[in-house]
């Protein structure tokens, strides 16, 4: 069973930092797309990054300059950068990554983690 393990979240006042992880056993971090998504209470879910297997990188205009998606190889993790976080950033974070195999593409969940800002 894939499992995509996410950390980081938390508390942070307006204009700090967090750094989230997106890790996994099962699945090459290096060679499938991955995104970042998030969903505010009552809200829909959004995608915030996304990091293409070649390593090119998509944001949502509303984090542009503020946010940067990055992987490393080795840990094999991908991960958010959140600088200058704003109080309408609080939401649930997921990690997400699509696998092809064939004709067929795999989508893969992480549990979340609760990013919080506010003083």
């Amino acid at each position: 069973q894939v499992q995509l393990v996410e950390s980081g979240g938390g508390l942070v006042q307006p204009g700090g930092s967090l750094r989230l992880s997106c890790t996994t056993s099962r699945i090459n971090l290096r060679t499938n797309p991955a995104n970042w998504y998030r969903q505010a209470p009552g809200k829909q879910r959004e995608l915030v990054a996304a990091i293409a297997s070649g390593g090119s990188t998509n944001y949502a205009d509303s984090v542009k300059g503020r946010f940067s998606i990055s992987r490393d190889n080795a840990e094999n993790t991908v991960y958010l950068q959140m600088n200058s976080l704003k109080p309408e950033d609080t939401a649930v974070y997921y990690c997400n990554v699509k696998v092809q195999v064939g004709n067929l593409e795999y989508e893969y969940w992480g549990q979340g983690t609760q990013v919080t800002v506010s003083s």
